[in-house]
């Protein structure tokens, strides 16, 4: 699977400059490529006024992203704020030129920063496939929280899409990492850049790390870009095969 991360300096709160600006990047996929990942809050940026940007389940955001694929022929992820019910999630969706729709609901969230005090935080974890490839999303704050996103055999690629500040940019590489080695798989890190409207500051460091926690590929520090690379099942396989660490791992049960 070719698969592109895309680090976007996030216009706050301004929606249809966003797509543009995304639309102008996107422009620039490599061809062939099967999955293009976005950052956390990629049509906003973290902000506080929920209720004012926070969108239906399938509503201006989604739209754009289905139409997005199928001009593009990939598919497409990445998060943002969406009411249902009469609550508020940080949610990531996925939606494929094939018509094929995930969704998943932060479940770790950022207390600590005010940001999502009103969120609803997801209870199920999800794993699905494409292309071939089994695919296992988080967000963010997720990352430091590794029996939520431990590989049970039953995923091949990490996703997390992010708003992680460049004043935890050694955590965030340190995380990255170390849940690619402990899961034995890919993990895509997508994080955006530039300064959102509360005045924090993000480097990117957005990267592909494959399961021995090499990088595989990595974006340029600070600047809008797109890294694309190639992740091999049979190379994971097989690696997986010689090195059968999950065999010796602890069970078990997580309650919401």
């Amino acid at each position: 699977m070719k698969v592109s991360l895309i680090q976007f300096d996030i216009r706050w709160e301004d929606k249809h400059a966003n797509f543009a600006g995304l639309s102008r990047l996107l422009g620039g996929v490599p061809e062939g490529t099967d999955l293009v990942i976005l950052p956390e809050m990629f049509n906003t940026g973290f902000s506080p006024a929920a209720d004012a940007f926070a969108e239906g389940p399938r509503s201006l955001t989604f739209e754009w992203m289905r139409k997005t694929t199928l001009d593009r022929g990939f598919a497409l992820a990445g998060s943002y704020m969406v009411t249902e019910g009469g609550k508020l999630f940080n949610r990531w969706v996925f939606i494929s030129p094939e018509g094929d729709t995930f969704r998943y609901d932060k479940r770790h969230l950022f207390a600590h920063g005010g940001v999502e005090l009103n969120y609803t935080r997801g209870s199920e974890r999800l794993v699905f496939e494409y292309r071939g490839v089994r695919i296992c999303p988080n967000i963010c704050y997720d990352l430091r929280f590794p029996v939520w996103s431990r590989n049970r055999n039953d995923y091949d690629l990490l996703i997390n899409s992010s708003n992680w500040p460049e004043a935890r940019r050694d955590v965030w590489l340190t995380l990255l990492k170390a849940r690619a080695i402990e899961n034995q798989c890919y993990v895509a890190g997508v994080n955006r850049v530039g300064l959102d409207g509360l005045d924090i500051n993000y480097s990117g460091d957005s990267m592909m790390i494959g399961p021995k926690g090499e990088i595989i590929a990595s974006a340029e520090l600070y600047r809008e870009c797109i890294i694309s690379c190639e992740i091999s099942i049979e190379e994971l396989n097989e690696f997986r095969n010689k090195f059968p660490a999950s065999g010796d791992a602890d069970s078990f049960t997580i309650h919401a």
